[in-house]
């Protein structure tokens, strides 16, 4: 299939040492020829002055040419290394799209070098999301959990499942032309073990992976309560610097302020809100009104309270509401704050035994915020191993799973159930498979694969 060679700027906006513009397509030697004033040799740093259409010098810039399909697309690849620039590199990359004009350069779109590259069999789905994941990573643990992905620890696993899914499906399909023989010989190869341990993979894939996707999307917490019990404190506290202002007059926090964390190396997404009161202030009512949005999306609420309040003036009505408006699988922990100004320590200590979601901390002396980070991660899902051989993983990947362990479980039921139906186990089988292949991308919409790749940035 021909496609058009895409042209676009590979580094970052802003000014920086160096920028990149990359080139990818089919046959770029004439462009490269052009462009150099001679043949490149592939792989090697050429050197040349970049000049525009009245030949007046551009820049000086270094041109490496890759040939297909020794190139990260699988195309000819010309990449021009230039000062860095925003309005050089934006330069250079309208005169290499003016002279490429004869071979239909155009400007490529989010990720469109990547969907290359997968098109072109240079990488899976998983590995070219894992290049996003690389890029966007937000500490230490995911950057390593995308770097599995990207070596292919996670298709390896998945394509082992296809795999052992793919000859049980033979073993079936072969059998329903011989009815009369069709239960003995299933089980004289051992079918429900070989079925068995597929579903005791998928268990533990699926295990990994929702480690993995907390490793990628982080935990979203909100801090939630009235005004004056110490939620700004608590953010700035978490972050380690004054990012939002403290006061002791009530409403001081009119909008969200969002703060990126990590905690043990898990990305936290902290969101300090607006205290939640009866207000005739228009700006603070919108400030609460944002506070019940960021209920709705949190995985974590912490509904904070003041030590040394009566618990009807902590709540002022609102926890029944805050309970109401989390979504279903949101956790919400109870942190009672301004436990240093307890008279009675004895009063305040932690329940944090079990399941218990209630905590006394002191944001201004730190009392008790470990143990609040390691309830937050415990009730997110984390279970340790911070990036120790736990790749990052996507919604899409965690749905596609349980899906093919319920047609697995279903394929169970008709082959080794009361009432056998082989033909049914075997399209069970290939539900299953097909469900997993959609992870790798092996069998997936073109509308899907469109969308995967649109949210990645341009020039990758």
């Amino acid at each position: 299939m021909h496609r058009n060679p895409i042209a676009a700027i590979a580094t970052p906006r802003g000014a920086g040492g160096v920028g990149i513009v990359r080139v990818s397509g089919p046959d770029l030697i004439g462009l490269a020829k052009t462009l150099l004033g001679a043949e490149p040799k592939p792989r090697f740093a050429h050197f040349l002055v970049l000049k525009d259409a009245r030949q007046e010098q551009l820049d000086q810039v270094l041109l490496l040419y890759f040939k297909a399909p020794a190139s990260f697309t699988g195309e000819d690849v010309v990449e021009l290394h230039c000062h860095g620039g925003p309005r050089v590199t934006q330069l250079v990359l309208n005169r290499v799209i003016e002279l490429g004009t004869p071979e239909g350069i155009m400007l490529a779109g989010p990720g469109e070098f990547s969907l290359r590259a997968f098109l072109n069999g240079k990488i899976d789905l998983v590995q070219a999301e894992a290049i996003a994941d690389l890029i966007n990573a937000q500490s230490d643990a995911s950057l390593r959990g995308a770097s599995l992905s990207l070596q292919g620890r996670f298709s390896e696993e998945i394509n082992q499942l296809i795999d052992q899914i793919t000859q049980l499906r033979i073993l079936v399909e072969s059998t329903l032309d011989f009815p009369e023989e069709e239960i003995e010989f299933i089980e004289a190869a051992n079918a429900k073990q070989r079925l068995e341990k597929i579903m005791s993979d998928l268990d533990q894939i699926i295990k990994i992976s929702s480690q993995g996707k907390i490793l990628r999307d982080g935990i979203r917490l909100a801090l939630v309560g009235p005004p004056n019990v110490g939620k700004s404190s608590l953010l700035n506290t978490l972050v380690g610097e004054e990012r939002a202002i403290v006061t002791p007059i009530a409403g001081t926090t009119r909008d969200r302020i969002i703060e990126n964390i990590s905690i043990d190396g898990i990305p936290v997404h902290v969101i300090d809100t607006a205290g939640i009161r009866e207000s005739n202030d228009v700006v603070e009512q919108i400030g609460v009104a944002q506070t019940w949005d960021e209920i709705a999306k949190a995985d974590i609420v912490l509904l904070m309270h003041d030590a040394t309040q009566a618990p009807e003036q902590n709540f002022l009505g609102i926890e029944k509401t805050v309970r109401e408006r989390a979504h279903s699988g949101a956790h919400i922990l109870d942190v009672i704050n301004k436990r240093d100004l307890l008279e009675s320590l004895q009063a305040a200590q932690s329940k944090t035994d079990g399941e218990s979601k209630q905590i006394f901390i002191s944001a201004k002396t730190g009392d008790g915020i470990r143990q609040l980070q390691e309830m937050i991660l415990h009730f997110a899902g984390w279970e340790g191993n911070a990036g120790g051989g736990i790749y990052t993983a996507r919604s899409r990947h965690l749905r596609a799973i349980v899906l093919a362990k319920e047609h697995i479980q279903k394929a169970m039921a008709y082959g080794f159930g009361g009432n056998r139906a082989l033909e049914l186990f075997a399209e069970e089988l290939y539900c299953a498979q097909n469900h997993l292949g959609e992870i790798t991308g092996k069998l997936l919409p073109d509308d899907l694969l469109g969308k995967i790749f649109s949210e990645f940035c341009i020039g990758k």
